[in-house]
């Protein structure tokens, strides 16, 4: 894996590779790693994981159809904004 760093931003080239470790799952295997995993409990996690990608694509197939609503976005919260100084008044 390799990463750019342009303009000597050390900070920027670190975000986007820990991006792209996220995108390719080696977070998720190290953590994985760390002890061992029985291949019973393994087996179990993985037909887990594969009756959950089989849920949620379902309920989007049944979202895309109009069968069941979609669920509602979150809105955003408000950020505060910085307010422009106000000129000082002749006493």
């Amino acid at each position: 894996m390799q990463v750019l760093v342009r303009d000597n931003n050390v900070d920027q080239a670190l975000r986007v590779l820990k991006k792209k470790m996220q995108r390719e799952g080696i977070f998720r295997e190290m953590k994985a790693r760390r002890s061992y995993e029985k291949p019973s409990e393994r087996r179990n996690r993985e037909e887990a994981e594969a009756v959950r990608r089989a849920r949620k694509a379902a309920r989007k197939q049944a979202i895309r159809e109009g069968l069941i609503a979609a669920p509602k976005k979150k809105p955003l919260p408000a950020r505060p904004r910085a307010e422009a100084p106000q000129p000082a008044t002749a006493k």
